[in-house]
């Protein structure tokens, strides 16, 4: 009989007078690889929270190990002995990978540390995965999977049964995140349990033992390895999977006889040599790195934080600077954050990259009446007489796509684009970047991790400190790994 790790059961727990998980139930056992999928992400903060700490519970029981740790009759805001790892390192900077293993546990009580003796306790362990990380590594210059690696050795040698990655696929590459399944698996053949939360259910499937589906706060369906197998999970992105089959059953004309709007030529910044590739009108360009650093200076010369040291870019065959260039625009990550001014009102956050183009635009009211009229009914009229912060998630970032439509640029590079987005906001900014390469204007998007990127991508270029290494166009991506997400489309439907 296998052995019960954690189980919520009938769980609510509710903010502020709002429920954020209702009728909650999950079971979790020793050695499993659990997968939650998140159709959306309603509710996900609030369960992660609970994971670790034993907050006041509306109904329900939740229990560890074992043994009822919370329930709605008492609590104690106790905390459980389960590891999160997830975009935001708890690892403390400052300190050497052996410091944060050994010293910051709990029940380190030696006054004297002895790094040459840490080092030594630590080296079996990276030893058995087959891993290369000095222990005397500082944390914060650890590559991303590596800081992963070092949060998992955390959890093992703390003794934490429960392990929850959430959403580990959006941070590495292909390549890192294979490695990273053999550690998990490897480890829970020792008796570690893993929740591994995902927004793809290829991901699910390549890993898990059974999955469960998370939407609106509740789990709907659990379903096994043999049901996920015979395509159960594709069954909850039908709808995904029917818009993102019709663009690419549209789109098949595309010709890579286009004229090329922006090229590279043998461009170097920082680390980065000869970088050379071409964009062409109206296509949807991958780039993909699996170097940490080259992915960083990037997305550094993307946000005009770095300077071009060698080559030069062209627009339409004219050398022009990257910056402040009226023809091309910059998506960045997380932009409802990042690119909204929240002192300016939503008419004037609209106009900012219009102004690149019409000088006049802050003093034009005609201008600005008649970018009332043609986007008012999409935008919503009340939209021109708010604020940003009065906005949804989703208005803010439809302003945003809109504000680069109304720029024309002839690229737009966009920085990861689908990062932390669940399956209906996914779905949404696909729709917005089609907007886009429906007026021919020409999507790049930078990506750790190709996840929804592919459904979109006309070529695929990998990217390492000497350049192009390789160039992959659509007709080959059928052939793509089978984790990759909507591999399977390419692959069934010949695209």
């Amino acid at each position: 009989m296998r052995r019960e790790i954690f189980r919520m059961e009938r769980v609510t727990y509710i903010e502020q007078g709002i429920p954020q998980i209702e009728d909650f139930n999950l079971q979790i056992y020793e050695g499993e690889i659990m997968g939650l999928l998140l159709i959306n992400a309603y509710g996900i903060q609030a369960f992660l929270k609970l994971l670790q700490v034993n907050l006041p519970l509306y109904d329900g029981y939740v229990y560890y190990g074992g043994t009822m740790v919370n329930s709605w009759r008492s609590f104690g805001k106790s905390h459980n002995r389960i590891s999160i790892i997830q975009t935001q390192s708890s690892l403390a900077e400052g300190l050497r990978v052996s410091e944060n293993i050994f010293v910051m546990r709990h029940g380190f009580r030696q006054r004297i540390i002895r790094p040459t003796l840490l080092k030594r306790q630590l080296e079996p362990f990276f030893k058995d995965i087959g891993i290369d990380i000095s222990a005397d590594t500082y944390v914060e210059n650890l590559t991303v999977f590596e800081r992963i690696v070092v949060e998992i050795l955390r959890a093992v040698i703390l003794g934490h049964r429960l392990i929850v990655l959430c959403e580990v696929s959006a941070m590495i590459s292909r390549a890192e995140l294979e490695k990273l399944h053999e550690i998990i698996r490897h480890y829970a053949e020792q008796g570690f349990s893993f929740l591994y939360i995902s927004l793809h259910y290829e991901e699910i499937l390549q890993i898990c033992n059974r999955a469960a589906f998370l939407t609106h706060g509740r789990i709907q369906k659990v379903i096994r390895k043999p049901e996920m197998e015979r395509g159960i999970l594709k069954n909850c992105t039908e709808e995904y999977n029917q818009m993102v089959l019709g663009h690419l059953k549209s789109s098949r004309g595309f010709s890579e006889n286009k004229r090329a709007v922006l090229s590279f030529r043998e461009a170097s910044c920082n680390g980065l040599e000869n970088l050379s590739f071409e964009i062409i009108e109206g296509e949807c360009l991958v780039l993909q790195s699996f170097s940490h650093g080259v992915f960083q200076t990037l997305v550094g010369l993307l946000k005009e934080e770095e300077d071009m040291t060698g080559g030069c870019i062209l627009m339409e065959g004219k050398e022009v600077a990257f910056r402040n260039n009226k023809n091309i625009a910059v998506l960045q990550d997380q932009p409802t954050k990042t690119m909204i001014f929240p002192e300016l009102n939503n008419m004037d956050n609209l106009c900012f990259g219009l102004s690149r183009r019409v000088s006049r635009i802050w003093s034009s009211q005609k201008i600005r009446d008649s970018i009332r009229q043609e986007y008012g009914k999409e935008l919503g009229e009340d939209f021109f007489s708010l604020y940003p912060d009065q906005l949804s998630e989703r208005q803010k970032c439809r302003l945003i796509y809109t504000r680069i439509l109304l720029q024309r640029p002839k690229v737009v590079f966009c920085i990861q684009p689908f990062k932390g987005a669940d399956l209906p906001h996914r779905m949404f900014i696909w729709k917005m970047l089609t907007m886009l390469l429906d007026k021919k204007i020409a999507v790049v998007i930078l990506a750790v991790n190709m996840a929804d990127s592919i459904s979109l991508a006309d070529r695929l270029l990998y990217i390492n400190a000497s350049g192009v290494t390789e160039e992959i166009a659509r007709s080959a991506f059928g052939k793509l790994p089978a984790i990759v997400p909507w591999q399977y489309l390419y692959e069934e439907d010949g695209l």
